[in-house]
């Protein structure tokens, strides 16, 4: 069984920064693409950015040059690396496999 968990959101100041962890056991982890999403309250959930297993990355427009993905395969760990974070990044920021596996997410509120 898969099993995603996340951390390392919380509350940040416009322009600061956050690095989010998520913890993968259950799957071939260097063998698995894995993505990050966000939902902010009344919008659907968006893909923020994805990592393919041999580390290929893309983003979505609103967060390229600010954010960055990448994943440690001995610790089964993808990250997001968000810096330069504004109030509509705000939102529950969930990792996942292609596989449509999910984690229960954890809570990013920029506000000053």
């Amino acid at each position: 069984q898969v099993h995603l968990v996340e951390s390392g959101g919380g509350l940040v100041q416009p322009g600061g920064s956050l690095r989010l962890s998520c913890a993968a056991s259950g799957i071939i982890f260097s063998f698995s693409p894995m993505a990050w999403y966000r939902q902010a309250p009344g919008n659907e959930r968006e893909l923020v950015a994805r990592i393919t297993s041999g580390g290929s990355t893309n983003y979505a427009d609103s967060v390229k040059g600010r954010f960055t993905i990448s994943r440690d395969n001995a610790k089964k760990t993808v990250f997001l690396q968000m810096n330069s974070l504004k109030p509509e990044d705000t939102a529950v920021y969930y990792c996942a496999t292609l596989g449509g596996a999910w984690g229960q997410g954890t809570q990013v509120t920029v506000s000053s």
